[in-house]
């Protein structure tokens, strides 16, 4: 049974994924095309190298020193999935938050954690008075089954910066 906590930040390092699967087989991906939503064939591996995990961490690290919440979940003191939630409030009405990452190790998904994770994330940001969180989410088929299972729709408002630095990714919107 998994565990769940927030992460400080002194607990943030590169050893912390030592046993991280990342790895993820994509065939199909949902894209806007034209204005519609299509599944187009898009196969390959994402994987994450060892420079990729440093900039992760960094990136969690400053995410804990603004604010933000990093949460994790551990199974046998081992960190299998983890999420976090940026801090600072956006959008035209500063509705939204960010959720900034959400991963479950290969090993463990379709297990619960990624549900999990999100709802933790959720309630951080409704606690603080926010009306939706936003996700700039990797558009393979199975990431984008998962959030339209979480109750996620198309985002009402666009992040340009999320839209130019990941074109491919489906813009998303939670509402809390």
């Amino acid at each position: 049974m998994p565990q769940y906590r927030e992460l400080t930040e002194s607990e943030l390092s590169v050893e912390l994924f030592d046993q991280f699967e990342r790895k993820q087989v994509v065939t199909d991906c949902r894209r806007k095309v034209d204005g519609e939503w299509r599944v187009l064939a898009d196969p390959g591996v994402d994987d994450w190298t060892p420079e990729d995990y440093e900039f992760l961490v960094s990136c969690l690290k400053r995410t804990v020193e603004t604010g933000g919440v990093v949460w994790g979940a551990f199974v046998d003191d081992v960190l299998k999935g983890f999420a976090s939630v940026e801090r600072k409030a956006f959008g035209s009405e500063s509705q939204y938050m960010e959720l900034t990452s959400l991963h479950v190790s290969n090993d463990m998904r379709r297990c619960g954690i990624g549900a999990v994770l999100f709802l933790l994330s959720a309630d951080f940001a409704r606690n603080l008075g926010i009306k939706k969180l936003y996700i700039s989410s990797h558009s393979a088929v199975e990431t984008q089954a998962f959030y339209k299972a979480m109750g996620c729709v198309e985002a009402t408002e666009y992040s340009d910066d999320h839209v130019h630095q990941a074109p491919a990714d489906c813009q998303l919107e939670y509402v809390l």
